[in-house]
């Protein structure tokens, strides 16, 4: 199909560009689309323009540029009215160009842009044309701005050996300065060098001495602490019996008199018991009665030994504690977990405390409970019941070790029973005077 606009037919329209358009073309043919753009409305642009129709015409040549010139290249319609457009704005050149003799005096991008819009006939020669001469200005503005960059480089290169010939006599001048500061230096270096390796062997010879004198100190050290340890237990000691010896001059007497006049009530309070026991007549007692001999209807040591208490008799514990000044001693623990040891250790110690309180109350003997401090997670609470002194063991002494030196506090002669199951306590309290005692026997009693 031929297209027609007011120069009449365009015999050019079949022409083919076979090579890219030259770029100078290019910028020139999105100039003159941008400019026609403004005067089409929306309904004459095609679609893919439209959303550019309120840019300016060189926001449009920015950022559709490459839109417009496809729409150019494709679309016939949108190509002719941008060329109505060219020729309202340019008349002479679009005149020139459909008679076939284009000015001489025009620029050839100009030409060959309006000629690829307007498609005239020989259309094709004229763009190439443009493109090889853009190219060939190109070229020589290329050429010429390469001789005056030569030039240049050839000047500063002139100053840069001038100047390389100037910094290498300084180089030079300051290199031997170097060398000979580094010829002193090697001297000085060398000298701190043998000065280095003096003050290393005396400082090597220092530290065996400083060591010698720290172990000798540390070990003087140690002397000296352990010495001091054990002067402050003898100090402790001392202090210790010092305030025992102040508290004994404080309440009169001391206790060894302590302990003499505990023994004498106890052998008063026996002889008073057994004057009663045995309500003895005046003595009228003949030599021959003191013969060993068995008389007619009296008990023989057999018959006497038949009627003698078991020692699982809570009857035997009452015998004991009826000796004058008797004194119990109870493991409590021991006696607990013989008895109840399902039940806490706080509800054990309680109820054994209240069985005691009353055995004391009953008997009038001294009764002193002793239990395992070492079964403690914190100080108990506790107030003693009426008659019964209850004691807890310290950190690192056994209930056991207490019970032992309760025995060993009381005066040889005064009855003094030991409640527990324990064979060692048993056997330790009987070599120390005191009369062991099953715990299931005083449970009993108690019972």
């Amino acid at each position: 199909m031929v297209e027609t606009t007011g120069g009449g037919p365009q015999d050019g329209a079949a022409e083919v560009l076979d090579r890219p358009l030259p770029d100078g073309v290019r910028r020139k043919v999105v100039q003159i689309v941008a400019d026609g753009f403004g005067g089409l409305t929306v309904v004459e642009l095609p679609a893919q323009l439209r959303q550019y129709a309120r840019f300016t015409p060189s926001r449009r040549a920015k950022f559709a540029g490459n839109a417009m010139a496809a729409a150019l290249e494709t679309d016939p319609l949108f190509r002719q009215r941008i060329g109505e457009k060219l020729r309202e704005a340019e008349p002479e050149l679009t005149g020139a160009l459909d008679s076939g003799s284009p000015p001489p005096a025009a620029d050839p991008l100009d030409v060959a842009a309006a000629a690829y819009v307007l498609r005239p006939p020989g259309w094709v020669k004229l763009v190439t044309a443009a493109g090889e001469e853009a190219q060939r200005a190109d070229a020589e503005r290329a050429d010429e701005e390469t001789r005056a960059e030569l030039e240049r480089l050839r000047a500063e290169l002139d100053r840069a050996r001038e100047h390389t010939r100037a910094e290498t006599e300084r180089l030079r001048a300051e290199l031997d300065a170097a060398k000979k500061e580094t010829d002193s230096l090697h001297r000085k270096l060398r000298s701190a060098l043998a000065d280095v390796k003096r003050g290393e062997a005396a400082l090597r010879k220092l530290r065996g001495e400083m060591e010698a004198v720290r172990a000798e100190g540390q070990a003087q050290v140690s002397a000296a602490e352990s010495e001091t340890r054990r002067l402050k237990a003898r100090l402790g000691e001392t202090e210790a019996a010092l305030e025992a010896a102040r508290r004994a001059a404080r309440e009169g007497r001391s206790v060894e008199d302590m302990r003499a006049r505990l023994l004498l009530d106890t052998v008063l309070d026996a002889a008073q018991g057994l004057r009663r026991e045995l309500a003895l007549p005046p003595v009228s007692v003949r030599p021959a009665e003191t013969v060993d001999a068995v008389e007619p209807g009296r008990m023989t040591p057999k018959d006497i030994a038949a009627r003698a208490l078991s020692e699982d008799d809570p009857a035997v514990l009452d015998q004991l504690l009826a000796l004058p000044q008797a004194h119990l001693v109870v493991d409590g623990y021991n006696v607990t977990k013989t008895g109840y040891p399902q039940m806490p250790l706080e509800k054990q110690r309680l109820r054994l405390l209240g069985q005691l309180a009353q055995l004391a109350a009953q008997t009038g003997a001294e009764v002193t409970c002793v239990f395992d401090g070492a079964e403690l997670a914190a100080p108990v609470l506790l107030a003693p019941p009426r008659g019964v002194r209850v004691l807890f063991s310290k950190p690192g002494v056994t209930a056991d070790e207490l019970i032992r030196q309760l025995v060993r506090a009381e005066p040889p002669g005064r009855p003094v029973i030991v409640a527990s199951t324990d064979r060692e306590v048993a056997d330790g309290v009987a070599r120390a005077g005191a009369r062991p005692v099953a715990s299931a026997v005083l449970l009993k009693r108690l019972s």
